[in-house]
């Protein structure tokens, strides 16, 4: 759900990006963009779930399940500080690793800027200024 919504956004920055720098194909550059961050989503989101499968099963929580016939609920995997901390890593790093990479790509590709930290999330302040300002109506 979240990764969904930052694709979106995405999708809008590269959007924009791509009019202000003057690209040909500007929609080839936005489908790719969002299918590339969908895929890395996906990549991570699967490593994740093989990290976590392969701490369980190094505790004995997989050979428990299979022979007790439980479910795959992590009851007291994610309790405590520890736990919290594991769920949001797990949640939040496929979409952050994710838009860190498709930022680089934008940047690289399509405005052709030189790296800075600046320069890397450039036009996201404009990008939500813009969708603000599509709500408005005028009378």
């Amino acid at each position: 759900m979240i990764s969904g919504m930052v694709m979106v956004f995405v999708a809008i920055w590269i959007y924009q990006s791509a009019m202000k720098a003057k690209v040909d194909n500007v929609m080839m550059w936005v489908a790719g963009g969002a299918v590339l961050f969908f895929t890395l989503v996906f990549l991570l989101q699967y490593i994740n779930i093989n990290i976590l499968e392969s701490l369980r099963a190094s505790e004995g929580g997989a050979v428990y399940e299979a022979t007790q016939g439980a479910d795959r609920k992590n009851e007291g995997d994610f309790t405590g500080f520890s736990g919290i901390l594991k769920s949001l890593y797990e949640e939040l790093s496929p979409s952050i690793i994710s838009f860190i990479a498709i930022a680089f790509l934008r940047l690289k590709l399509i405005t052709k800027e030189s790296f800075s930290v600046a320069n890397l999330f450039s036009g996201f302040k404009e990008m939500f200024k813009n969708i603000k300002q599509s709500f408005k109506t005028s009378e």
